[in-house]
């Protein structure tokens, strides 16, 4: 979900994804970690998936092990929901983006990559990678802004 906008596309990329996973698993070479390894495989056909719903999209757009009292098992279901809404509230408004914004920042921020390496994935420069990723985090901050203003 963090690179499409709804749940049937992201299905699909997670399908594809996992078809490539068992299509090259032969070739894992356990010199890295093997969750490194999937998460990569994931992120680059979602990649892919955007690239082949458009032609250009990267460009710049302008515009626990205890046990809990009954008291405790409450604020704990109360706080992972919470955190759940949070969660919630936070993929809507990164879903709001533009697939750049969206793709970089879920690279940058969510998947830990490097604008070196974002530039190489999708075939920008550096800079673009920057720049769409200082783009998304205003994008974000006004869409999540006007999002808690409305409450």
């Amino acid at each position: 979900m963090r690179y499409t906008n709804d749940r049937d596309t992201a299905q699909e990329v997670l399908q594809e994804g996992f078809i490539k996973i068992f299509e090259k698993l032969g070739a894992f070479d356990y010199k890295g970690s093997f969750e490194g390894w999937i998460r990569r495989i994931i992120a680059n056909t979602a990649i892919d998936a955007i690239r082949r719903s458009k032609k250009d999209p990267y460009l710049s757009d302008n515009d626990n092990d205890f046990k809990l009292g009954a008291e405790d098992t409450m604020v704990e279901r109360e706080n992972l929901e919470t955190m759940d809404l949070k969660a919630e509230v936070a993929m809507e408004a990164i879903q709001q983006l533009s697939p750049a914004y969206r793709t970089v920042f879920s690279l940058y921020v969510l998947e830990d990559y490097s604008h070196k390496e974002i530039s190489e994935m999708l075939g920008i420069s550096e800079g673009t990678s920057k720049s769409n990723l200082a783009k998304a985090r205003m994008n974000l901050q006004k869409i999540l802004s006007e999002k808690f203003m409305n409450i």
